[in-house]
């Protein structure tokens, strides 16, 4: 199953470049560590949105998690990076109630 939607989807600026890409942020910094040693960087942070567009839309959702919120979708695969080492990522994309887009709310590195 792909994500629902997935061409409408939001990478909102603020989750990358107020925490995935934010050295000092208190909980994504060691994420940003990760995510620059692939080439993403803030001053280029449409890169790396669209990269985890990409990611959306390409790999399959592996789980499926109803909250309070939305409908969350889990994915697994390889995002393409700039330095073209691609690892493996986790996003988390939701669909709100209410909405039909969905919008990541994570990324991180796995395996």
């Amino acid at each position: 199953m792909k994500l629902p939607n997935s061409p409408n989807s939001i990478v909102a600026r603020e989750k990358i470049t107020d925490y995935l890409l934010l050295s000092t942020h208190e909980e994504g910094g060691s994420k940003s560590d990760f995510f620059h040693s692939f080439g993403f960087y803030l001053g280029r942070w449409e890169q790396f949105a669209e990269a985890l567009s990409i990611h959306g839309r390409e790999h399959e959702v592996v789980q499926v998690i109803e909250s309070e919120y939305g409908v969350k979708y889990v994915l697994e695969g390889s995002i393409l990076t700039p330095d073209g080492r691609n690892p493996d990522v986790r996003t988390v994309w939701q669909i709100d109630y209410g909405a039909d887009h969905p919008r990541l709310i994570a990324a991180v590195p796995f395996n």
